[in-house]
């Protein structure tokens, strides 16, 4: 149950578009849901009287609809109330007006007539909008008017041109109005410009403008000093509110175009919140300040001289809030504060309201008093409660804030979950919650499992919202914790559950690996996580996931990348992640280029040059420089040093570093300081030597502006006070003279300050003091220009003593067997003679209850803080006798020991057994042989034996169990099997429990038939024959191998090298392929297993194989010129013989060849053309073609023609090669005959080949 309080309100001013409905937020909360009504200009506001208006279902929001009616008619103030039976509370008001976009009046524009260089005006004048419109020149084709240092638009909109330009002749400059809300744009009619020259124009025509037009301008049109054509005058006044932008313009005319600049006087522009624009006419300041008051000097300088115009600032500020009004929830008969904290210039009114109504107005309380801004409750009582309206106001605003008092009697209630579970990491923070709510405020108290002591010292710290923290929570802070709220109606507990994890580490990390292309490369990643999370392994390429190929293999614990390419290369990141945390390991991978490129050269840049003092002043310059070559690597940075001559000659030192993009620093400067600089570069090989030093700068002496620093007061004695600080360097001294005043007194005395002037020292000795008393210490600074600021006020102490007495009632009780309680009365603070620093709580062990004759050990400290009054010993030896005592101790040392104190600790559970050995092996038996355990820590009362066989594959069998009494050291376990391993497990036991256990194995003898057989298998026999394979994928190597190792490895390198074994691992098969390797080359293989510690148990001879060398290439004597020549030779002779046949076949013969065709034909062989039957015969009615570059006329005459035969006809073809055995194959011809291997007639002449082939 609580009072209503506003969630959501429209704005203050709350601008409308008429064209869509208006909507006034107004939502809150409270218990019961408060009811909405509102006001409306200060009157009730009936929402059932005007249909158009409603408000939403539980809600106050209003909706109303202006379909059809004028939104004119709903401008006014409006605000919300919102109430239930426990108060009150009300928004801000909200005034709503609706945005107007007005039309711009008609009105006709003359022509502007102006002589060149002198200023103009354009006036914009946009009619008066809600809000205001944004102003903009363009042209008709909404193209923006050119703007420049000369020509520009000023903030009432108006366009100003310091001097005019022939370039400005035009009719089309144009004004135009965007109305932001509305998005509407209106324009004013174009203004028509004309720039005359006049010494190029005569008389005539300079009468006809004058006649005609206004003539525009009364400044001289020459050059001439810059004048302010806004604002005018030399000095003006701008106010502005704090928080909002400051912009101050100036305007200025002069020929040449004058240059624009602005300074504070009395001071420096804020830092980070100016900036110009509109060419440096305009100082844009954002989020003012009171600090930005004072005067800000524009300056317009050109060649004929400077104008300076002065705008005095003023910072006034609407309320603000300081500290608003918090919302109180009191019980019955508390008090609580209201404060309403504004600030605001002029100061705010406060004024304060309750449930809506003017305090003043309300039924006297006398439980509650208003004091300005605040209001004091006292003594409340129930049914009081109240929504408390604060409103702040001045001339620029007001604030208006709600806070209720709720006054409740509630039982504590807990809200966290019950039995909810918190899990950590050990070493890591634990927070358990315990949410609460209750009227009066709830204590919280906690409590671990079913201990009844409450959790509030170390390790547990109890915030104020009853969350409990473990600094760095360990497993045995695992458990059951409880949580009760209290308070006098009622308490209230919680349970919730705590499991520390153990933390994810990464055992092994992946290694950087440089590998050759194509090969494969392995990233191995080792874990070890809390067996209770469960684990996922990720991998990362250059922090991004990897691509997505089969070539990357991810398993348990490595990654795999076979054929690895260049792409590969790059930082691979191993990622185990569980619910609650994560481990992670990076490695670089390399691939190694077969060839490897010429490495870019790359250096230290060259020093920076042509330094340059400029914009010198008192206490600042400004740094110039031009940067040296790069040299491949991009400059980084530079940096800047300084040398001064005058206190520190030849030691140069770091100023400040500047951006590599940069060449030109501003540097802040001190008093009495002959500074040299010099610009040193940075890339990534590093620094450049050290430009040339610029010119000398000297400033001039002042009065320090710090005081020595690291001022403090102690005692080396007792009765003296030691006041030191760190001096003031050169630098700092900022002139001649330096000295320091030490002043003194001491601290709630009532004296006077007593002062020293030293020099050249850093520190100062007071005598005769009391010990250990508080004084109040100074030191300023002064040299012969004056004195530093007022320095601060240090507290320092005289020397302390050693303390005087040593701790009462030193108690001590022993918890457990390790851990005991000590408990003392504090020393009085008298007798510490110092600040108190703690108590030392020295112990030893004088013995062991178990041993009589044990020596004392050497005594142990424990250090606790000076708030404490208790402590615990941890780490104790169980059945222990152990004396202690305790001190006092200050900064001077420790006090004299309490009365000695001596206690017992209880038994434990005993250490393992100090040996435990396995002897005298037989076929069914073993002796086992141990000694006690070096610390018993009680009286023994037996020992444990459990065993259980191990086989092959280091599987466990079932596990047996022997009870010997304390006494025993030596047992025989028989009915065991036979060449077999057993594991045994050996512990020892008190009254306290079973200590830690001791393993050992042992194997039972072999019988005689099973000792044969295994000496066959034995070193000499562990591999039988291997075998290899060689062929263009590689070489195969087979083997036999009977051994239990399991790590097999096929190793190889070549014949005679003297590099490493190249090693691959071969577990789970018998067979492996051996790729890359180079044609040609012997390469010795062997085939090795190895035991965990990677050493070489069993090996193979090694083996010998050859890879063949790849054929070479046959000589293609197609290209070779003798043989060119001699074909060219053929084919002309060919070609001859051509010509002889055509002529013969024209006259009607038949050539020999023919003749001998006809002759010995081949019956079998069937004929190629389709017409005739004929193979190629040259009769007299064959229809041919002529050759290419001849042609035969139709009286049956070879003429020869202009040949353009060419090499690549006749024997450069593509098709021309030799067969392994040295022939020929293919033909001399430039193109193929297609058709002719289609089956079809050929359409082209026999080639000089073919012809030469029906010869053979």
């Amino acid at each position: 149950m609580h009072p209503p309080t506003i969630t959501l309100q429209s704005p203050k001013d709350y601008i409308i578009d008429p064209r869509e409905n208006i909507v006034i937020n107004c939502e809150a909360k409270g218990k019961p849901h408060p009811s909405f009504s509102w006001t409306r200009n200060g009157s009730h506001f009936d929402l059932d009287k005007d249909p158009k208006v409603t408000m939403k279902p539980s809600s106050g929001t209003l909706v109303i609809d202006i379909s059809g009616e004028k939104a004119e008619a709903y401008e006014g103030v409006y605000q919300c109330t919102a109430r239930n039976e426990h108060g009150t509370a009300v928004s801000n008001d909200i005034v709503i007006r609706q945005s107007r976009s007005p039309l711009w009046s008609k009105e006709r524009i003359e022509p502007v007539v102006v002589q060149l260089g002198v200023s103009l005006i354009l006036q914009c004048r946009p009619p008066a909008g809600l809000p205001p419109p944004i102003i903009f020149w363009m042209d008709p084709f909404f193209q923006r008017l050119p703007q420049n240092a000369r020509v520009s638009q000023a903030l009432n909109g108006d366009l100003y041109f310091s001097n005019v330009q022939m370039e400005d002749t035009r009719s089309d400059y144009i004004c135009y109005a965007r109305f932001p809300h509305t998005q509407t744009i209106q324009q004013k009619q174009p203004i028509t410009v004309k720039v005359l020259d006049m010494d190029a124009m005569n008389d005539t025509i300079v009468a006809a403008y004058f006649n005609d037009t206004d003539f525009w301008g009364d400044s001289p049109a020459g050059q001439r000093r810059p004048s302010f054509m806004t604002p005018k005058g030399t000095n003006s006044v701008a106010t502005v509110l704090r928080g909002e932008t400051l912009e101050l313009e100036c305007i200025a005319d002069g020929l040449p175009t004058p240059d624009m600049s602005w300074n504070k006087e009395k001071g420096d522009l804020p830092s980070g919140r100016f900036s110009f624009h509109n060419f440096q006419k305009t100082l844009r300041v954002t989020e003012v300040t009171e600090a930005d008051s004072g005067d800000y000097r524009c300056t317009a300088k050109n060649s004929q001289g400077l104008a300076h115009h002065v705008i005095t600032v003023m910072v006034k500020a609407a309320p603000y809030w300081v500290g608003a009004p918090r919302n109180l929830i009191l019980a019955p008969r508390e008090s609580g504060i209201l404060t309403c904290h504004v600030g605001g210039n002029p100061k705010p009114t406060i004024t304060w309201s309750v449930n809506g109504v003017p305090i003043e107005n309300t039924p006297k309380d006398p439980s509650r008093k208003v004091e300005d801004d605040t209001v004091i409750l006292s003594d409340v009582q129930t049914g009081s409660s109240a929504v408390y309206q604060c409103n702040a106001s001045n001339e620029f605003g007001y604030l208006l804030a709600n806070a209720f008092v709720n006054v409740l009697a509630e039982p504590p209630r807990v809200l966290t979950p019950p039995n909810k579970l918190y899990q950590v990491i050990a070493n890591n923070p634990a927070l358990l919650d315990c949410a609460f709510f209750g009227s009066p405020i709830p204590k919280i108290t906690w409590y671990k499992d079913q201990q009844t002591s409450i959790l509030n010292s170390d390790p547990y710290v109890l915030h104020i919202n009853g969350t409990l923290e473990i600094h760095a929570a360990q497993p045995l802070h695992s458990g059951k914790y409880t949580c009760v709220a209290t308070n006098y109606l009622a308490s209230k507990e919680n349970h919730v559950r705590l499991e520390v994890k153990e933390p994810t580490r990464i055992l092994k990390q992946p290694e950087y690996n440089v590998v050759q292309r194509n090969s494969k490369a392995v990233f191995e990643c080792k874990v070890k996580h809390d067996p209770t999370l469960t684990p996922i392994m990720s991998w990362l390429k250059d922090n991004e996931e990897l691509p997505d190929n089969e070539r990357f293999v991810i398993e348990s614990e490595s990654l795999t990348i076979s054929h690895v390419t260049e792409a590969d290369e790059g930082t691979y990141t191993c990622i185990m992640n569980t619910t609650l945390d994560q481990d992670s390991a990076s490695a670089v991978l390399t691939v190694v280029e077969a060839t490897p490129t010429p490495p870019i050269i790359y250096e230290q840049p060259d020093p920076p040059t042509d330094l340059e003092l400029t914009d010198q002043r008192e206490r600042s310059v400004q740094l110039t420089w031009t940067p040296g070559d790069e040299h491949n690597s991009p400059i980084q940075k530079f940096l800047v040093q300084y040398e001064d001559s005058l206190h520190q000659e030849e030691a140069w030192v770091n100023m400040t570093e500047v951006p590599g993009t940069k060449t030109t620093v501003h540097l802040d400067l001190s008093p009495y300081v002959y500074y040299s600089f010099r610009v040193l570069a940075l890339n990534d090989v590093g620094f450049s030597d050290p430009s040339l030093p610029s010119k000398q700068y000297r400033t001039n002496p002042a009065k320090p502006d710090e005081n020595p620093s690291e001022v403090e007061g102690f005692g080396i004695k007792p009765n003296n006070l030691v006041i030191s600080w760190k001096e003031l360097n050169g630098l700092q001294s900022n002139g001649p003279g330096l000295q320091y005043k030490v002043s003194w007194k001491q601290k709630d005395v009532d004296q006077e300050w007593i002062t020293e002037t030293v020099a050249n020292t850093s520190q100062f000795v007071v005598s005769d003091t009391p010990t250990f008393s508080a004084y109040e210490i100074k030191v300023q600074a002064e040299n012969d220009y004056g004195t530093g600021p007022t320095p601060e006020v240090v507290v320092g102490y005289s020397g302390e003593d050693l303390p005087s007495a040593a701790p009462d009632s030193v108690q001590v009780e022993a918890l457990n067997d390790t851990l005991a309680e000590v408990r003392w009365e504090p020393v009085h603070l008298s007798a510490v003679r110092g600040r108190l620093q703690g108590y030392k709580l020295y112990y030893w062990r004088e013995r062991s209850l178990h041993k009589e004759d044990s020596q004392p050990e050497e005594a142990q400290v424990l250090v606790f803080g000076e708030n404490k009054t208790d402590g615990r010993l941890p780490g104790l030896h169980p059945y222990s006798l152990y004396s202690l005592d305790m001190r006092v101790f200050n900064g001077k040392g420790e006090g004299p020991p309490s009365a000695r104190q001596q206690f017992e600790t209880p038994e434990g559970v005993p250490g393992q057994p100090a040996s435990f050995r396995v002897t005298e092996p037989s076929l069914d038996s073993l002796t086992l042989v141990w000694t006690p355990p070096e610390e018993e820590n009680g009286r023994l009362t037996l020992y444990t034996l459990r065993y259980q066989p191990v086989n092959t594959t280091s599987e466990l069998g079932p596990m047996e169990e022997i009870i010997l009494s304390p006494n025993e050291t030596v047992l025989t376990v028989s009915n065991l099997k036979y060449s077999t391993r057993y594991k045994f497990y050996l512990s020892a036991s008190t009254v306290k429990g079973s200590g830690p256990t001791v393993t050992e194995e042992g194997v039972t003898i072999m019988d005689e038939g099973e000792f044969v057989l295994a000496a066959v298998r034995s070193n000499l026999l562990a591999f039988g024959s291997v075998n290899s394979s060689v062929g263009e994928n590689g070489a195969v190597i087979s083997w036999e191998y009977w051994g239990v190792n399991k790590n097999v490895y096929v190793e190889y390198n070549a014949e005679n090298s003297k590099e490493a074994w190249i090693k691959k691992l071969v577990n789970g098969t018998q067979t492996y392929l051996i790729k890359g390797l180079k044609p040609g080359t012997s390469y010795r293989v062997r085939v090795v297993a190895k035991d965990h510690l990677d050493q070489t148990i069993h090996s193979t001879d090694e083996l010998v194989i050859t890879v063949p060398a790849m054929p070479s290439r046959q000589l293609d004597i197609a290209t070779q010129g003798w043989f060119i020549g001699l074909m060219c030779a053929i084919a002309l002779l060919i070609l001859v013989l051509l010509i002889v046949c055509f002529i013969k076949r024209n006259k009607g013969g038949k050539y020999p060849v023919k003749e001998k065709e006809d002759a010995h034909q081949d019956p079998e062989i069937q004929p190629m053309k389709e017409d005739d039957g004929t193979f190629g015969e040259y009769s007299d009615t064959e229809d041919h073609k002529p050759l290419k570059g001849s042609r035969t006329p139709s009286n049956g005459t070879v003429k020869k023609d202009d040949s353009d035969d060419s090499l690549v006809d006749y024997g450069e073809g593509g098709d021309g090669q030799f067969n392994e055995d040295g022939s020929f194959i293919g033909q001399y011809s430039g193109k193929k005959e297609k058709d002719t291997a289609e089956g079809n007639e050929s359409s082209e002449a026999p080639s000089p080949v073919n012809a030469m082939n029906s010869f053979v």
